[in-house]
């Protein structure tokens, strides 16, 4: 009777294998979802002697996940992200407990937070000031809506200037001005000219002015100084007075806003003590300004950037990161156990998980608006249906094969 357990062995094992295709033809569209493969391991007992046959058949089927990249779609939606290389999401579902996920069809769930398509929240890092610090622990990552961003009032501005060392102290090269717009404390903007004036060899005078209406104390259509005083450049056309440690003192008080008094630095030279302003027998021109003050904007979209940024973009046109998905590495994952929607968690044998950002410590990098298809090919699948199909015919022909055996031999009368 052994060939019949043998042979339903057979039959048992194939049935698992197609019920293993079948699950993978299923998940063929199914986001990130990682196809398994059919594992047959033969069965044998104890032999009494070296010809005794000991093979008793097949065990039971197992199956092995494929962890091999799927194709990346772009989709252009916001919250969709991809990982192309190793690593997994990490999300946390309303038990608190961590799962494992390569689905990044991500959206803004009902707390205002990043959650995938189960409603789990997704984790990561949230920014302070726009820099991510990945080295804390991840929560969920907030995603703001409809906010307003809080001005921020300039303590600082620096502007790129060429004078013309050719200048005549009178007539029109004589004279140069730029401007340069500042933001006071309730967000309104106010523009500054500098006008400087050659005063002789080597040396120029300047005066900083604001339109009168923007101060109580000014007259409107009269500009009002606020910041005066001489430069002195060397043979080689090099600022050398004011020096790198004395910047301009710029002072706007009585501001008609109501805004609180502006108090600025004007920086003649770059961090690296570069002067800023130069003197070559060039046309005077103004190249570049920079200024540290942030103008009231409205939020206009949040979305997902390459790398896993959390990405907010304000009506002023900047932008500015408010968080960072995490990677989790893991280095077995085909030791993770599939709960179900499209979701791991850590099995016995599990590595434990290195959390990172993308790109780093063997993490895959994340693409944003996109995702990652089933790794399914339907083409292997369909072989592998008719292979195991064929192996369940033959183990079936195997049983009736014996059972007409059987038969002969219950016919032979004595």
């Amino acid at each position: 009777m052994g060939s019949y357990s043998i042979a339903l062995s057979g039959m048992d094992a194939e049935a698992t294998a197609l019920n293993i295709v079948s699950d993978n033809l299923a998940n063929l569209n199914t986001t990130g979802f990682k196809g398994n493969s059919a594992a047959f391991h033969s069965m044998v007992t104890e032999a009494l002697s070296s010809s005794t046959p000991n093979g008793e058949g097949v065990s039971q089927t197992t199956s092995q996940r494929n962890f091999s990249q799927g194709n990346v779609q772009v989709t252009s939606q916001g919250f969709d992200v991809a990982l192309e290389g190793n690593g997994f999401f990490v999300v946390q579902n309303s038990a608190g407990n961590q799962l494992y996920t390569r689905a990044g069809n991500f959206n803004v769930g009902p707390n205002n937070t990043l959650v995938d398509a189960n409603g789990d929240e997704v984790l990561g890092w949230t920014a302070a000031n726009g820099t991510v610090n990945a080295s804390g622990a991840v929560t969920a990552i907030p995603i703001p809506t409809g906010s307003t961003v809080a001005p921020t009032a300039t303590t600082q501005f620096s502007m790129d200037i060429n004078l013309n060392a050719a200048a005549a102290t009178t007539g029109p090269t004589s004279t140069f001005s730029a401007p340069i717009s500042v933001v006071d404390s309730l967000g309104e903007t106010h523009t500054l000219t500098a006008t400087f004036t050659k005063t002789g060899a080597n040396a120029w005078s300047f005066n900083v002015t604001v339109p009168g209406e923007d101060l109580t104390s000014g007259t409107a259509g009269t500009p009002s100084s606020v910041a005066t005083g001489t430069l002195t450049f060397d043979a080689n056309g090099n600022l050398t007075s004011p020096d790198a440690s004395s910047p301009v003192a710029v002072v706007l008080t009585g501001l008609a806003d109501g805004a609180s008094d502006l108090n600025i630095n004007w920086n003649l030279y770059d961090g690296a003590g570069t002067p800023t302003l130069t003197q070559y027998a060039q046309t005077s021109s103004l190249s570049g300004t920079t200024q540290d003050g942030v103008a009231a904007a409205q939020l206009t979209d949040v979305a997902l950037g390459d790398g896993g940024t959390v990405v907010a973009s304000f009506s002023d046109g900047t932008q500015q990161t408010i968080g960072q998905i995490a990677v989790a590495g893991i280095s077995n994952p085909e030791s993770l156990i599939a709960v179900g929607q499209n979701d791991y968690t850590l099995g016995a044998d599990t590595a434990a998980p290195a959390l990172g950002t993308a790109g780093t410590g063997g993490r895959g990098n994340i693409k944003a608006g996109a995702l990652e298809n089933s790794n399914v090919d339907i083409a292997t699948e369909f072989t592998n249906m008719m292979t195991f199909q064929r192996s369940y015919q033959a183990d079936s022909r195997a049983i009736q094969t014996q059972d007409q055996i059987l038969q002969d031999l219950m016919q032979i009368k004595g």
